[in-house]
């Protein structure tokens, strides 16, 4: 299967553009890469005590079947340093796989969609960077654009230049 896969990429400590680079680098290797989202800077979710998160999203295809590519985005997290010092806390990497195609999964180890779609500004503003149209059949009639429309937005806007980051 070649579905369309967007995940979702956030951290907040070490150098996040970077390891954003090296982990797509690694993802590149069981996928193709076909857009990345700007980098957008957010305050923290859950736990507030902590340094503002970078947040990205990357649109992908694979052949793997979502487990097997949950499997792989982890062992990708591990190979980078994450460590989870706690729920929502501080972290090097998160990758997140947010949509495969449009299947609908529940199970103890993955749901697709992404429960937070929806819900986090930090993920549908790089979703709408990327797949401005992007819809799931189990959101209707919700979309991304009237999800971020009922939010209150989060972002921290510090420099252009900050703001404007690339990968």
């Amino acid at each position: 299967m070649n579905a369309d896969i967007y995940l979702g990429l956030g951290a907040n400590l070490g150098e996040p553009s970077q390891t954003f680079e090296l982990a797509l680098a690694l993802v590149g290797r069981f996928a193709k890469i076909h857009q990345v989202s700007k980098l957008y800077k957010s305050s923290p979710f859950g736990f507030s005590d902590q340094p503002p998160f970078v947040n990205a999203a990357a649109q992908i295809s694979t052949s793997l079947e979502p487990l097997d590519l949950l499997t792989k985005l982890q062992f990708i997290e591990g190979a980078l340093g994450k460590e989870v010092i706690r729920k929502n806390g501080p972290r090097i990497i998160d990758l997140d796989l947010l949509i495969y195609g449009d299947r609908v999964i529940e199970e103890q180890d993955l749901t697709i969609p992404h429960p937070g779609i929806l819900t986090r500004d930090f993920v549908l503003r790089p979703l709408l960077d990327i797949s401005p149209d992007l819809s799931h059949p189990s959101w209707k009639p919700k979309t991304l654009k009237s999800a971020l429309g009922g939010l209150q937005e989060n972002f921290i806007r510090e420099s252009p230049e900050e703001w404007n980051l690339q990968l």
